[in-house]
C-alpha cells in the first residue's frame, strides 16, 4: 500500500519502471497522474493506503521506501540509484545493493553495467539479499501523517496507516480531505454540504443553502416592517394589505382626487377632518362626468373603498351641508341632471347624516369605557397592594422567598451585569417590624467577593411602626434551602446591632442601609447540593425580635463562619 502522501513510496514488495536517478519535476507529475488513475472514483491520492494489495500489484513498480527513519537510515541500506531505503534488496556479484526495481530498470535502460563501479552486470547475476531485507523491515520509522507521533517497525507501517486517525479521507458530502478522527464531527458540524431540515416547513437542504432558504421559506417567522408584529412569511402580504394598523395606505377618496397617504389607524381621523374636501372632490367628479355627457357610475361600481358605510363612518353632520351646497352648485351650473342621479345623492346625504350620529355615539361610548377601564385598573392595583400587605402579615417572623427564573439571573451575572433582587416585605409578627431581603450576585471581576451570593436584610415602613421600640433588636437567621431529600441547608445566624443605621426606624418606604453577608454562599456551591430545583432558589429568613426596655450600644458579635466569609453593612 502507498503512504498517505501521494509522492511517498509504498510497502508493497514490487518494482518500479521509473527513470534512473533523481526524477525531474515533469516526471514526478506524470508518476503522480499514473498513481491517481489507479484510484476508484470515490478515492483520492490521500486515501491510496486503503487500496487492496492485489490492485497495486498490477501498477507500475515503485522505488525505495521514502519514509522517515528514527534513528536515520544507515548508508549501507540506501539504494545508490533512488537514494531511498532498499525495497526488495538485491545484491550484485560485485557486492553492491540496489532496489530490485531500480537495478532492473538501470540494466534495461543504461546497459548491463553496475551503476557504482561500471562492472559488467546482467539480470541473471542479481541475487535477493534477504538479510538486508529483514534488517530494513525491522528498522523504526515515524508515521508520515502530519500530527501523528507514533513510531513502529517498517513492516508494521502499512497496518498503522490503515487505522491512523491522522490520515486524511475525502468527506462523502463535500469531498474535502478530512482527518479520519474528525470526519464524523466534520460531517455533522462543519461540512458546508451537510443535510439540514427547516424547523418551520420541514424542507430538506444543505447547510450552504440555509441562508437562501431562510429568505424564501413561506413558514419562516418574519417581523412586519411597520408594526413589528411577528408573522409567518405567507401571511405578511395580506397583513400589510388588510390588517396592519401602521401600514401606509391611500385615502378612500383617492380616485376622486385626494392624494393624502397615512397609516391605516389614522384613516378614520383623516376621513373625519377632511370630509368637506372629500365631498368637493366627489361633486367635481360628478360634474365633470355630467359635462362630458357621461352618466355617473353608481358608487358601488367605483370601488369598495367609498361605500356609503365607509363615507358615513368618517363624516360629521356639518359635512352634509357642504355636500348639498357643492352638489347643488355643480348641478345648477351644468345641464339638467337625470332624476335617478339626484335621488341617489339625496339617499347618500341621508346616510351620511345617520352614520355621523352613529360615529359620535361610538366616540362617546369609547371615552366612557376608557374611563371605566382606568378606574378598574386603579382598583386592581389597590387590591394587589392589599393582598401583598395581608400576605406580609401572615409570615409571623418566618419568611420564605421563592426566587424563580434563577438561571436568567446567573446568565446576567456571568455577562458582568449588576444583578440585585428585592423580596416582598414581611412582618415579624402582629404587631411586628416590616422587613425585606436583598440578594446581590457579585460579578466575576468583583474584588474579594467575585461570584458570591450577597444577602442583606432591610427595614421597611410598616403598619405597626408607631407601636414598636426602635432600633430593631433580636436574632436573624438566614438560610438558602437544600431542596433535596438530605435537606442540608446553608444557614447563618447574626445578631442585630442597634447602633447601626440599618436597624433604625425607616423614614422612607425602604431603608437604603442593609445588614448581612457579602460572601454568604459561593455560586459554585449551588451545584454541589439541590439548592436549585425547577429553576427556583428558596431563601428562608427567621427573625426573633427582642422588645427590651433598654438596649446596649455594643451588640453581640456575629456568629463566626470562617476566615473567607464576611458580614457587612450596606
Amino acid at each position: 500500500m502507498a503512504c498517505c502522501e501521494s509522492n511517498k513510496g509504498s510497502l508493497e514488495e514490487d518494482s518500479y519502471d521509473g527513470p534512473v536517478g533523481s526524477l525531474s519535476e515533469c516526471a514526478l507529475l506524470m508518476q503522480e497522474k499514473e498513481r491517481e488513475s489507479l484510484l476508484s472514483p470515490s478515492e483520492s491520492p490521500g486515501t491510496l493506503m486503503n487500496s487492496s494489495s492485489s490492485s497495486l500489484q498490477n501498477t507500475a513498480p515503485l522505488q525505495g521506501y521514502d519514509v522517515e527513519f528514527d534513528p536515520p537510515l544507515e548508508s549501507k541500506y540506501e539504494c545508490p540509484i533512488c537514494l531511498m531505503a532498499l525495497r526488495n534488496a538485491i545484491q550484485t556479484r560485485c557486492g553492491h545493493r540496489f532496489c530490485k526495481s531500480c537495478i532492473e530498470k538501470s540494466i534495461r535502460d543504461a546497459g548491463q553495467r553496475c551503476p557504482v563501479d561500471n562492472e559488467m552486470l546482467s539480470e541473471d547475476q542479481l541475487f535477493p539479499d534477504n538479510f538486508a531485507k529483514r534488517e530494513i523491515l525491522s528498522l523504526t520509522v515515524r508515521c508520515p501523517n502530519s500530527g501523528c507521533t507514533d513510531k513502529m517497525e517498517l513492516r508494521h507501517l502499512e497496518n498503522h496507516l490503515a487505522v491512523c486517525q491522522f490520515a486524511t479521507v475525502p468527506c462523502p458530502q463535500c469531498q474535502q480531505p478530512i482527518r479520519k478522527g474528525y470526519l464524523e464531527e466534520h460531517k455533522t458540524v462543519e461540512c458546508q454540504r451537510r443535510p439540514m431540515s427547516c424547523p418551520d416547513c420541514v424542507a430538506s437542504f444543505v447547510f450552504e443553502d440555509k441562508e437562501l432558504h431562510e429568505q424564501q421559506c413561506p413558514f419562516a417567522s418574519v417581523r412586519c416592517q411597520y408594526c413589528e408584529m411577528d408573522l409567518i412569511r405567507d401571511q405578511m402580504e395580506s397583513h400589510c394589505d388588510i390588517d396592519c394598523p401602521k401600514a401606509p395606505i391611500a385615502c378612500n377618496f383617492s380616485m376622486f382626487g385626494c392624494k393624502e397617504r397615512m397609516q391605516r389607524h389614522d384613516l378614520a381621523q383623516h376621513m373625519q377632518e377632511f370630509t368637506q374636501m372629500h365631498m368637493r372632490y366627489m361633486a367635481e367628479s360628478l360634474r365633470g362626468l355630467s359635462l362630458n355627457g357621461t352618466s355617473p357610475k353608481p358608487l358601488r361600481t367605483l370601488g369598495p373603498s367609498i361605500l356609503a358605510e365607509d363615507i358615513g363612518a368618517a363624516a360629521p353632520a356639518a359635512a352634509c351641508g357642504g355636500l348639498r351646497g357643492a352638489a347643488s352648485c355643480s348641478i345648477s351650473s351644468a345641464a339638467p341632471q337625470p332624476t335617478d342621479e339626484m335621488q341617489r345623492i339625496r339617499e347618500m346625504d341621508g346616510r351620511l347624516v345617520k352614520q355621523d350620529h352613529q360615529l359620535r355615539e361610538l366616540i362617546i361610548l369609547k371615552e366612557t369605557q376608557a374611563g371605566q377601564l382606568a378606574e378598574l385598573r386603579r382598583r386592581v392595583s389597590m387590591l394587589e397592594e392589599t393582598v401583598k400587605e395581608l400576605e406580609a402579615h401572615q409570615c409571623l417572623g418566618i419568611f420564605i422567598w421563592r426566587l424563580r427564573g434563577f438561571s436568567t439571573l446567573l446568565r446576567n451575572q456571568e455577562a458582568g451585569m449588576t444583578v440585585v433582587e428585592h423580596s416582598p416585605g414581611f412582618y415579624t409578627g402582629r404587631p411586628g417590624y416590616k422587613l425585606c431581603l436583598r440578594l446581590h450576585l457579585q460579578t466575576p471581576n468583583a474584588p474579594r467577593c467575585s461570584n458570591f451570593i450577597s444577602l442583606f436584610v432591610h427595614t421597611m415602613q410598616g403598619t405597626f411602626d408607631g407601636q414598636l421600640t426602635w432600633p430593631l433588636q433580636g436574632t436573624i437567621r438566614l438560610a438558602i434551602l437544600d431542596q433535596g431529600p438530605e435537606c442540608q441547608h446553608h444557614m447563618e445566624i447574626m445578631e442585630t446591632k442597634p447602633d447601626l443605621q440599618a436597624f433604625q426606624k425607616p423614614v422612607i418606604a425602604r431603608n437604603p442601609k442593609g445588614f448581612g453577608y457579602v460572601t454568604f454562599l459561593h455560586l459554585q456551591q449551588l451545584s454541589q447540593k439541590a439548592f436549585l430545583k425547577d429553576d427556583t432558589l428558596l431563601i428562608r429568613c427567621e427573625v426573633t425580635p427582642r422588645f427590651d426596655s433598654t438596649f446596649h450600644r455594643e451588640g453581640p458579635a456575629v456568629q463566626p463562619r470562617g476566615p473567607e466569609a464576611s458580614i457587612s453593612k450596606e
